[in-house]
This record gives C-alpha cells, structure tokens and sequence, in this order.
C-alpha cells in the first residue's frame, strides 16, 4: 500500500509543483488542495508504526481506518470538481476514483473491525488500487503526459 501511496503522492506532488497550465483558476486551486490533502494523508499513513502486541495492532488499524475514511472524503471532492471544458471527459473517471476509494475504505472497515478478513482486505486493497490508479491517470493527462508509459 505504502508504493500506492508513494506514486500518489509523487503524481500529485508533480501537479503541484507545475508552472503555468491551461487550468482556469478555480480547478487549479481545487486540483492542488485535494494533492496537498492526500499528500499529507498519505504521509500520516506512512507513519502509522505496528508493534507485534495485540494493542499496537488496533491501534495501527484504527489509525489506518481514520486516514482511509479521510481519502474517501477527499477523493469524493475530488469526484465533484467540475473540470473545464477541455478536460470534461475526465468527470467520469474523477466520479470512478470517488467510488473506488468509498468502496476501499468500507471494506477496509469490514476487514479489520471483527477480527481479521484476509479476502475482504484483499477486496480492499484493489478497490484503493484502482481508485488511486484512476487519480494517477487523470493527473497524467492533465499535465500532457503520455498515459502508456505509466507503471502498472
């Protein structure tokens, strides 16, 4: 999840961190504080820390859990920018990402809550996948980049 999280952030860093681009103000400003959001998320996911103690454990998961319930907050206001005209046909793959990561983090509820759930997790997991795997493509095409040559 952490490499997930790290080429997420690397992408949204990217964006960021660009000069000028055709993006009208408003959608910029929406665009940098949902890459600045999940940068930090991100970060504070990163240093979640686990013990082998049984307390440590739920402690990490529900910190875990907290930072999941933040980036479906922050990914379904990423799903209602309105985007420009020109990047119009982004909105359903934005909408896609939203669902995804709602997704994620209920199931990430549900495989940790009552014990461990090995396949709701991996269920999880691929939903977080495609969720983040979608923000990356958006953000790629957004800077006029080539989206073959992104990593699987």
């Amino acid at each position: 999840m952490r490499k997930k999280i790290l080429l997420v952030t690397a992408c949204l860093i990217l964006l960021c961190g660009c000069g000028q681009n055709p993006i009208d103000a408003k959608f910029d400003s929406e665009i940098n504080t949902f890459c600045e959001s999940v940068s930090a998320i991100g970060a504070r996911m990163d240093a979640i820390e686990v013990d082998a103690e049984e307390s440590s454990i739920r402690y990490a998961a529900s910190d875990l859990l907290s930072c999941l319930d933040e980036l479906e907050v922050e990914f379904m206001k990423f799903s209602h920018i309105d985007f420009p005209e020109e990047f119009d046909y982004l909105e359903d793959m934005a909408d896609e990402a939203g669902q995804y990561m709602t997704e994620a983090a209920a199931s990430y509820h549900r495989a940790y809550e009552d014990g461990y759930h090995r396949e709701m997790e991996e269920y999880a997991r691929e939903n977080y996948t495609r969720a983040c795997r979608r923000v990356t493509v958006i953000l790629a095409l957004l800077r006029g980049e080539d989206i073959e040559n992104l990593q699987q």
